[in-house]
């Protein structure tokens, strides 16, 4: 199991910086902070150690650039202040950057650029490739084009897809709390700060479901998405609040701030990761108790007997939910049929496949090594 005192040792860092990290209040930019975080990863980078910034603040400097109160809902508006705000945001980093001699490289990415196995290989290809030449990737959500991703807390998801891509070794999200309490501590004052979380409940996701500000598209619930996402990849993460005194060089110095989210021991397989978190699920495939078991304590296939329901409209090769009949997540794959054959079939021997549909390509509707199993 990791330590703090392991966070030494980690090479590859992803750190994710909120609107609300970058902003003050008003939406103005924080300036002396933006220069506070730019010094230490430079710091680190001189150490050796490679970097990667995942930054949000595109909408938000936009809205500010164009003075408005807070930022619009209609998604064209959105996209707007993100053309506007991107330039700008980039422009900050890349002057401060370069004050401390460090060159970086914008990357806009889209949920499709994840969503295809080919074009997610591409995407890991290119970040390590910047990260030999030596360069700090800054990397965003490419919200000027891609309407269905802005949405609550996408750069958060975003930062945790980035650190399963390019097998980091820390992923370090810095926001405007200190780390996950066991209680909410505006409004609870006994509240305790979580030094260290090994599983996310149902229970503390609950308790965690805050938006952050009028400026933001983040919140504690988002930030424990991205946290189960990486605690399953086998990637430690960290929330801990941007207003600490070097907070970077703390954390990986492995003082205890913030909260670390300790991951399972041993890494996923990078098809499985993919399978995981990087396509968009099409559908839900709904299971009995026997195909629970089956699935999440005897590492079986899952056949058409144990399906009790499907909903969406898929086809074979996509990704699907496999969830309990309380419609509980437990599982995904890539389905060998369609949402109509399974109907079909659900509920059936695989011996009668062949009678049902007039043909059987495959017995099992995921297979095992198309299957990742959330533990």
């Amino acid at each position: 199991m990791i330590e703090r005192k392991d966070l030494k040792k980690c090479h590859r860092i992803v750190i994710k910086v909120g609107t609300s990290t970058l902003t003050y209040k008003n939406g103005q930019l924080n300036l002396q902070r933006i220069d506070h975080l730019v010094r230490q990863i430079a710091d680190l980078h001189n150490q050796g150690k490679e970097v990667l910034l995942v930054s949000s603040g595109a909408i938000g400097v936009g809205a500010n650039r164009m003075g408005f109160k807070k930022v619009p809902s209609t998604m064209p508006e959105k996209q707007a202040l993100a053309a506007i705000g991107q330039g700008s945001l980039l422009h900050i980093y890349e002057k401060i950057f370069a004050e401390y001699g460090k060159i970086v490289a914008q990357v806009l990415l889209t949920r499709g650029d994840f969503d295809e196995r080919i074009r997610y290989l591409n995407a890991a290809n290119a970040l390590l490739a910047i990260l030999n030449m030596g360069v700090i990737p800054i990397i965003n959500e490419n919200d000027t084009v891609v309407v269905e991703e802005i949405r609550f807390g996408d750069n958060d998801t975003l930062s945790a897809l980035v650190a399963g891509v390019v097998n980091a070794d820390l992923l370090i999200i810095l926001s405007d709390v200190d780390g996950l309490y066991d209680c909410d501590p505006r409004l609870n004052q006994d509240a305790s700060l979580l030094s260290e979380v090994d599983e996310i409940t149902e229970e503390i996701e609950e308790r965690s479901r805050s938006r952050g500000s009028k400026f933001s598209s983040g919140g504690m619930y988002t930030k424990l998405k991205a946290a189960r996402m990486c605690m399953a990849a086998g990637v430690p993460m960290i929330i801990a609040n941007s207003d600490e005194h070097n907070v970077i060089a703390r954390l990986m110095d492995g003082e205890e701030l913030g909260t670390l989210f300790i991951p399972r021991a041993e890494k996923m397989q990078a098809r499985k990761k993919w399978i995981a978190f990087g396509r968009l699920p099409q559908g839900e495939i709904m299971v009995d108790e026997g195909a629970k078991e089956a699935l999440l304590n005897q590492g079986k296939s899952l056949l058409p007997s144990g399906i009790i329901g499907v909903s969406g409209d898929f086809q074979p090769g996509e990704v699907v939910k496999v969830v309990t009949a309380g419609g509980k997540e437990i599982a995904r794959g890539l389905t060998n049929y369609s949402a109509e054959e399974i109907r079909l079939i659900a509920g059936k021997n695989t011996r009668y496949i062949e009678k049902i549909l007039g043909y059987k390509d495959y017995d099992e509707v995921i297979h095992r090594n198309n299957l990742w199993v959330e533990v």
